[in-house]
């Protein structure tokens, strides 16, 4: 078995930042991959573009080895340059992604319960996602207190509103 941890993102994790990003684009079974051209986009580069304004947070999850195995951001937004999952100016859209030879190994889970407890030490009420109804995170996130809100286009927007506010 890997053992791994988290560690906050760091400026040289950005280009991981990147990679994640075109990870988390889910794209169904028989549908062709989306051009890696794609996180370019002014719809998805607000995901990881200028990381490290204020106010963003997250974490890299390192095997023994320091290779990186997946990511999760947290960031605020605005109605003007509102995301996917986006609710309003106080609730960070939350990302996460895995590398494909590390899922269904609890790294997500590690990298999600890391960012909760953040949430919670800054008092940050309420953290929001999109995910894709088809993709298997959905479970993690209902499991761990997220609720569907909304839909986006095809995704659904969850919130989970922190444990000392609930």
């Amino acid at each position: 078995m890997t053992n791994y941890h988290v560690r906050p993102i760091e400026e040289e994790d950005i280009p991981f930042l990147w990679e994640m990003l075109y990870a988390s684009l889910h794209t169904r079974e028989n549908d062709e991959p989306l051009p890696i051209e794609s996180v370019h986009t002014p719809e998805l580069s607000k995901y990881v573009e200028e990381w490290g304004r204020e106010g963003d947070f997250g974490y890299i999850a390192v095997d023994q080895h320091n290779r990186r195995l997946g990511s999760i951001t947290l960031r605020f937004y605005t109605d003007q340059n509102a995301g996917y999952g986006y609710v309003n100016a106080a609730t960070p859209e939350m990302g996460m992604a895995v590398t494909q030879d590390a899922r269904g190994k609890g790294v997500g889970t590690l990298l999600l319960q890391s960012a909760l407890d953040e949430v919670e030490r800054r008092g940050i009420e309420a953290i929001s996602l999109s995910v894709d109804p088809d993709n298997q995170a959905i479970r993690l996130y209902r499991r761990l207190g997220f609720v569907e809100k909304g839909l986006c286009g095809t995704s659904v927007t969850m919130v989970r509103v922190s444990t000392s506010k609930s």
